[in-house]
């Protein structure tokens, strides 16, 4: 399983930005993050200053919102989209998008469920908890 260092994600997403930049062809997952970073042009100033961002840390608690993790999140949603894993996840993420009409703000909704599925995880120890991420999913899905 691939498992990247903080460092190995920041410099992919930078130097798919600047491969986007320099109109270089994109190879692999860089085409589908580039999909997501031109999604999200409030993260472009930071990507386009890799010294300065390379080693920031982000404070949730002060409000911060991390680019890299936000991104990165979009990339694994969109991994586990395109083979249907867990599977159940594409039918669901397609009646979000159906709901929204926006395809971006269900997958900001597929996110949210994500990130508590890991943060459960992380707190109590345990392996993420693949139905409880499709719970959450059809809760969004169904929510008025």
């Amino acid at each position: 399983m691939f498992d990247p260092t903080r460092d190995q994600v920041r410099s992919f997403f930078f130097e798919t930005w600047r491969k986007y930049r320099a109109g270089e062809p994109m190879v692999g997952l860089e085409a589908v993050a580039l999909g997501i970073v031109l999604s999200h042009p409030e993260y472009h100033p930071a990507l386009e200053d890799p010294e300065r961002f390379r080693d920031r840390d982000y404070s949730p608690e002060l409000g911060e919102a991390n680019p890299f993790l936000h991104l990165s999140m979009h990339v694994a949603i969109e991994e586990q989209l395109s083979i249907d894993q867990p599977a159940g996840i594409a039918a669901l993420f397609g009646a979000l998008a159906a709901r929204h009409g926006d395809r971006h703000r269900a997958l900001h909704d597929v996110m949210e469920c994500l990130g508590e599925m890991v943060w459960r995880s992380q707190r109590d120890r345990a392996p993420p908890d693949g139905d409880a991420y499709l719970e959450c999913l059809r809760k969004q899905a169904t929510r008025r």
